[in-house]
């Protein structure tokens, strides 16, 4: 495979859909660059009556033209998440790696923020982790939040 070959398969990776439904409902300004967070809202398409807050880092046009990095968001995001309703685990996975929940990009190419949910069986616990992903150097930046399942709340196996 070419260059031209490598390049469109990775640009077409990069434009997969989101893992999860997502709704931004909040943004705030943080300085006169541009520069704001984003605060959206994410259902697990997998688990009914679970909600999670994802807030990151969004770079301003004014701040990408005067540091450089134009392409590039930086990898800082803090997750919260708590049930919104009654419980319903879909078949999930329940591997120690887990799965993604969501994902979008913050590059151009390389870098994307994804919530991934572990399942804890002994504990009964749901665990989110917003982290970023890079396909040349990882970031140790990461956020957790965790969802307690009530007694009695359906198991799709």
């Amino acid at each position: 495979m070419g260059r031209i070959g490598l390049w469109l398969g990775v640009v077409a990776i990069a434009a997969l859909p989101r893992a999860a439904l997502s709704d931004q409902i909040g943004e705030i300004g943080v300085d006169w660059a541009g520069n704001d967070i984003v605060i959206e809202a994410v259902r697990d398409p997998k688990v009914n009556g679970v909600t999670c807050h994802l807030a990151y880092f969004s770079r301003g046009v004014i701040d990408r033209l005067a540091n450089g990095n134009w392409f590039e968001d930086p990898s800082n995001s803090a997750i919260e998440c708590q049930q919104t309703g009654p419980i319903t685990l879909g078949n999930i996975d329940r591997s120690e790696g887990g799965e993604d929940v969501f994902r979008t990009s913050r590059s151009i190419v390389l870098k994307s923020l994804r919530v991934k949910r572990i399942y804890d069986a002994a504990n009964h616990t749901l665990i989110y982790v917003a982290h970023t992903r890079e396909l040349t150097q990882g970031s140790a930046k990461v956020s957790i939040s965790t969802v307690p399942i009530p007694q009695g709340a359906a198991d799709g196996k």
